[in-house]
């Protein structure tokens, strides 16, 4: 999903722990987040991390068929719909009120899998610590100078970051999965936007 022109902040406040390392994946539409995610999963498997992801999707999404006894209890009104088999379980959830998903009712969803790291891709509004991928044949701006919450950017050549602003390189994927692979044990620690400079 593609930076939004003006995104207003969300409202509800994220609640921070050390227990559930957040890190979020930032990008303009076009980077490659979705590739480099695949790449980067079986990577941080490797180095003993259990990783979940939140990713944002288009409005109006199924997971769910039309027919399946699944679909129809969940038009019949069951909130949640939980279906589940030897191999996996999957649960759908109907918010017709919301005019935007809650990031913050996600976390809260995962956080009883105690996953190790939980990636959230495409919040690019919500104030939580991001790693920005960027290319500049997309032709879009970096976001870094505007965003307090980015803690590095793994790009495709080189770019002027801010003091305190980490840099990767977007086609080193074991470089990057490093890194990620430490951020639950920096976590605590970066629980805070840094401080803009405006010019």
């Amino acid at each position: 999903m593609a930076y939004p022109p003006t995104a207003p902040l969300p409202t509800a406040p994220l609640r921070f722990d050390d227990a559930l390392p957040l890190l979020g994946l930032a990008a303009w539409s076009g980077t490659g987040k979705t590739t480099l995610l695949e790449r980067l999963l079986p990577q941080l498997a490797a180095r003993g991390l259990r990783t979940a992801v939140i990713k944002h999707a288009h409005h109006g999404f199924d997971v769910d068929q039309p027919g399946k006894d699944s679909h129809r209890l969940r038009q019949a009104g069951a909130a949640p719909m939980l279906v589940a088999s030897r191999v996996r379980w999957a649960m759908m959830m109907e918010t017709p009120d919301q005019q935007e998903a809650d990031l913050t009712q996600l976390i809260e969803t995962i956080r009883g899998q105690r996953p190790d790291l939980v990636l959230v891709e495409g919040f690019k509004a919500w104030p939580l610590p991001k790693l920005e991928l960027y290319r500049d044949a997309v032709g879009k701006p970096l976001r870094v100078a505007e965003d307090p919450w980015v803690k590095a950017v793994a790009s495709a050549g080189p770019v002027c970051l801010p003091a305190g602003v980490d840099s990767l390189d977007l086609d080193d994927v074991e470089g990057i999965a490093d890194w990620i692979a430490a951020w639950p044990a920096r976590w605590p620690r970066e629980q805070a936007p840094r401080e803009v400079r405006r010019s």
